[in-house]
């Protein structure tokens, strides 16, 4: 958030003028004291600010986004994802992964990790939202058993995506909403950007349909595995945070604990939680697991890579 807002700063006041760009300057100067999201919670976004912004999250995250795909393409990167998922229990329903970033990265992990990547769109240009049509795409058999008839559909491993904030390919065309892979220049991007419009936006289609698969495979789900995740997001949270509390297997993983993370580990005896710590010079791993914190000096089992090596491989 603190190198989006930074960004932002740079990139959105010129392109505003009269109210819009009073509005946006009386936000990017509560920045530094409310951060980014708590600016603009306090200064709502007028229609052409949350554009500017839109706009401009959008280009930054592209921009990286496409020096990580580089090296992965070109074999001198692996993510950490890839290393995971091939440790994850895969259901014959498949994987729910449910992210709240814009990016590609879940989906170009799961394709090196040689799961099928399956984002509800089906299409390569202008592609639409047809859940259904795209899970059939990762069928690969058929069976039909008689007296009576019944048939069993056979699927390769493949991971459901929901991106609830949006993602980098959705667009906006013709007032619908579309997938395309590439840039597209002074096209909309389908992205919930930080600010007092998150939650309203959220009900809108495609977030609508990306956030209801997702508390639907939290209400479902016996166990959590949560990934950098702050516990701040209010679509997920009257489903998930429920749920934990409610005595489900969690297993968070994260460079910082958020506030409320950190209490969920040390109110609940089935969350056990690993973030970053430095003790005295020392770095190393700060555990919560049974309600109790331990410092464990020189392992980085916070970190997704470490974790994979440091528990899942033999």
């Amino acid at each position: 958030m603190g190198a989006l807002a930074t960004y932002l700063q740079q990139q959105v006041g010129g392109t505003l003028s009269g109210d819009d760009a009073t509005t946006w300057a009386r936000a990017s100067a509560l920045f530094a004291t409310k951060g980014l999201e708590g600016a603009l919670l306090a200064v709502p976004p007028t229609p052409a600010v949350e554009l500017a912004i839109a706009t401009a999250t959008g280009r930054l995250i592209a921009e990286s986004e496409r020096t990580v795909v580089s090296e992965v393409f070109a074999g001198k990167r692996k993510l950490r994802l890839t290393r995971l998922l091939p440790h994850l229990v895969k259901p014959a329903a498949g994987l729910t992964i449910v992210t709240t970033n814009y990016d590609r990265l879940v989906e170009i992990a799961a394709e090196e990790a040689d799961i099928g990547a399956d984002t509800m769109f089906v299409g390569r240009f202008a592609g639409r939202l047809n859940e259904r049509e795209s899970q059939l795409s990762f069928c690969r058999n058929v069976t039909v058993k008689q007296r009576p008839a019944v048939a069993t559909f056979h699927y390769r491993p493949r991971t459901l995506i929901c991106k609830p904030h949006g993602s980098l390919d959705w667009y906006v065309r013709a007032g619908r909403p579309v997938f395309y892979p590439g840039d597209l220049v002074d096209a909309v991007r389908l992205i919930i950007t930080p600010g007092h419009n998150k939650f309203r936006n959220g009900y809108d289609s495609p977030f609508d349909h990306h956030r209801s698969k997702a508390n639907d495979a939290i209400d479902r789900a016996s166990r959590f595995l949560l990934l950098g995740y702050g516990f701040n997001d209010d679509h997920l949270e009257t489903h998930l945070s429920p749920c934990i509390k409610g005595g489900r297997p969690t297993l968070m993983l994260t460079r910082s604990l958020s506030t409320v993370a950190r209490q969920l580990a040390l109110m609940h005896a089935n969350v056990i939680a690993l973030e970053y710590a430095e003790v005295e010079g020392v770095a190393g791993t700060t555990v919560i697991i049974e309600q109790k914190e331990s410092f464990f000096p020189g392992i980085g089992m916070w970190d997704v890579d470490s974790f994979v090596t440091e528990v899942l491989e033999p």
